[in-house]
């Protein structure tokens, strides 16, 4: 990890935003799969709809 080194007048907040159940859920669910296959977890497409004028 390296060293940021801050602006005159800026300082930087590492902050992590907490996350709810169902992101803890889906996070560990991505991490099981990358361990299981090695590869990325495909992502789900979504369908467009057609739109008509």
């Amino acid at each position: 990890m390296g060293h940021i080194k801050e602006p005159k007048g800026i300082d930087f907040v590492v902050d992590p935003t907490p996350l709810s159940a169902e992101d803890r859920k889906k996070i560990s669910e991505i991490i099981a799969y990358y361990k299981a296959t090695g590869k990325k977890m495909p992502l789900k497409t979504q369908k467009k709809k057609k739109v008509s004028a």
